[in-house]
């Protein structure tokens, strides 16, 4: 008898663990957009059009945007007169909720997170350099935060040329 109650509570916790990304994260993510002109310099008032399969959305930049999540891409588009168009792609990455998931939920609360959007992550920043074609990637950025991190505990500075 206290075997088979184990086994329920098992299966109790396993469940209620399942789809955390989905009780955790909301199905839209706020991001924020900006454009800048062949030389660098903000661009204000571009309209773009941000698209992914969960939908389209447009904006006039900067902007901030709330977008759907999606395990797709983000495709920005961005046009303003007398400047060449400017495109972005933000690439969508696994959150963290969708690999506890899979590692504690069987994969139930996965499939759910997957199908909604609710496991999958966009850059904040997307900024979209006109005359240009971009990606932009959540892990390259999580990579320079902690070289940057790295080079000031160690007390060495960078600097571009």
């Amino acid at each position: 008898m206290k075997s088979s109650t184990l086994h329920i509570l098992a299966c109790a916790i396993v469940l209620s663990s399942s789809g955390c990304a989905t009780i955790t994260s909301n199905e839209m993510q706020p991001v924020s957009v900006t454009t800048k002109d062949d030389k660098g310099q903000n661009l204000e008032r571009a309209k773009c059009t941000l698209r992914n399969d969960k939908g389209a959305w447009d904006a006039e930049s900067p902007a901030f945007v709330q977008v759907r999540r999606s395990s797709e891409d983000l495709l920005v588009e961005c046009k303003k007169e007398g400047q060449p168009s400017g495109s972005l792609r933000a690439i969508s990455r696994a959150a963290g909720g969708m690999w506890g998931n899979i590692i504690f939920g069987g994969g139930i609360g996965a499939i759910i997170d997957h199908n909604k959007g609710t496991g999958y992550n966009y850059p904040n920043t997307l900024p979209v350099k006109m005359g240009e074609s971009v990606v932009v990637d959540r892990s390259e950025a999580t990579k320079s935060s902690a070289d940057s991190q790295e080079l000031a505990s160690a007390g060495t500075t960078s600097l571009k040329q």
